[in-house]
């Protein structure tokens, strides 16, 4: 760690994300002689490949604007290099590199062949018409199809691409190699999608959660939760949290959070979905349209008591105050359904409380495990119908669930989520990579 803070001193979401692993898996990697005569964890914190570039593009008015792009191609021991695309304001090679490398692990969980990466770019689609999102997106494919295809690397969505970007960007793709491939996921149901990928990543961490509360013998039925982010991560969440019996009471963006004591459900969640389509990144117009519920400027959700906390929106959002509010409040649950939703503070604060806590390498691995069933389907030219997709995401959360219980269960009984995460999801990467050589 203190080679790499040297090294990457400017990168502290990256180095963040590195510290987390390091420590759950000291004791299991120094059990391991053979690991550290091979260099692996030197090798294992080096991405394999970081690609930077220009994505320059005209708006509507004629002038042109410049961004850059990024293809972190981090870990490919045990499959071709797939994570989403982020086009977002604050995106840049720190985050891209964390993200990487938490999707080696997060994929690793998953049980399919699939290896870490992550992409995107500083653009902001807030405020962009469809004909100014549509030249960016085949401006930055007109670069990033060198690095990408179905045996090599598949991107897939993230924070600020959705299905419209996925269509331009694959658009471009194919008329840029003349090959209709399964190179990206997150693909219409017309052109290679699957169904269930918009809301499988909150469905997968429903799943996961409710899987948690059944360790404790509690039904979720009945139970609050509290819920950040509008975006389709909150909005599958939020779906599969009703279908099961909770009440959703909260949802947020960058200007504040809803409160809905009556339910955030049936049509409210549908308005979800209008709220992101519309461009701006903003939630209060939902206490204009919904009587009863209240939006507060510039707060975060996790002042109101909830039975479940779950972050939805970023990274870094729930702080160490936030963790000793909530902690407060006694909750049943709390998860990492955003990418390294908490900061290390507050994770060390669950921890260190017994909370049951999940991290997001576990609890929103559904989204890429959906994505990695669109690839077979893809490769199979087959399309699956919604329940089958659904019992294999059931199979795959249940199956990451269990690893962790094995790796993270404590000598007094409490579950380690985090521990138990990385820790099998490093073995299955680490034992791959000793197979393979020095490479």
């Amino acid at each position: 760690m203190n080679g790499l803070m040297w090294k990457h001193s400017g990168e502290p979401e990256f180095l963040q994300a590195v510290k987390e692993v390091l420590e759950s898996i000291k004791d299991v990697y120094n059990q391991h002689p053979e690991f550290e005569k091979a260099k692996l964890i030197e090798r294992l914190v080096e991405p394999e490949h970081v690609y930077m570039f220009r994505v320059p593009w005209t708006d509507d008015n004629g002038e042109v604007h410049v961004n850059t792009g990024y293809r972190v191609q981090f870990n490919s021991a045990i499959g071709p290099f797939k994570g989403g695309l982020r086009f977002h304001s604050s995106v840049n090679l720190s985050i891209m590199k964390f993200l990487g490398f938490e999707q080696t692990f997060k994929n690793a969980l998953t049980t399919l062949p699939m290896g870490g990466g992550k992409g995107g770019s500083d653009f902001s689609i807030r405020g962009r018409s469809d004909a100014e999102v549509m030249r960016f997106c085949q401006a930055f494919m007109q670069e990033l199809y060198r690095y990408i295809g179905p045996d090599e690397d598949v991107p897939a969505g993230d924070i600020g691409v959705g299905g419209r970007e996925i269509g331009y960007l694959f658009g471009e793709y194919k008329k840029l190699t003349h090959q209709f491939q399964g190179v990206l996921t997150g693909k219409g149901m017309e052109w290679g999608g699957s169904i269930l990928r918009p809301e499988a990543t909150g469905f997968g961490a429903l799943y996961f959660v409710n899987q948690m509360l059944q360790t404790r013998n509690i039904d979720i039925k009945g139970k609050t939760v509290a819920i950040s982010g509008f975006g389709n991560v909150a909005w599958g969440a939020a779906k599969k949290a009703t279908q099961l019996g909770a009440k959703v009471i909260t949802i947020s963006g960058p200007d504040g959070y809803i409160y809905d004591p009556e339910g955030i459900c049936d049509e409210k969640i549908d308005y979800m979905l209008d709220l992101r389509g519309s461009g701006e990144d903003i939630c209060a117009p939902y206490a204009e349209k919904f009587a009863g519920s209240q939006f507060f400027e510039g707060r975060k959700p996790w002042e109101q008591k909830a039975d479940i906390y779950l972050t939805c929106a970023t990274q870094n959002e729930l702080n160490g105050e936030d963790a000793d509010r909530i902690l407060a409040s006694k909750p049943l649950c709390v998860a990492e359904v955003s990418n390294m939703g908490c900061t290390a503070e507050a994770v060390e604060k669950f921890v260190h409380a017994e909370q049951l806590f999940a991290p997001g390498k576990a609890v929103n691995a559904g989204g890429v495990a959906t994505s990695g069933l669109e690839m077979t389907q893809n490769s199979m030219r087959l399309h699956w119908s919604a329940d089958e997709v659904d019992d294999r995401l059931h199979y795959i959360m249940h199956s990451i669930h269990e690893q962790c219980v094995k790796y993270g269960t404590q000598p007094d009984g409490y579950i380690d989520y985090v521990k138990g995460a990385n820790v099998a999801g490093f073995m299955k990467v680490a034992n791959a990579m000793m197979a393979q050589g020095i490479v």
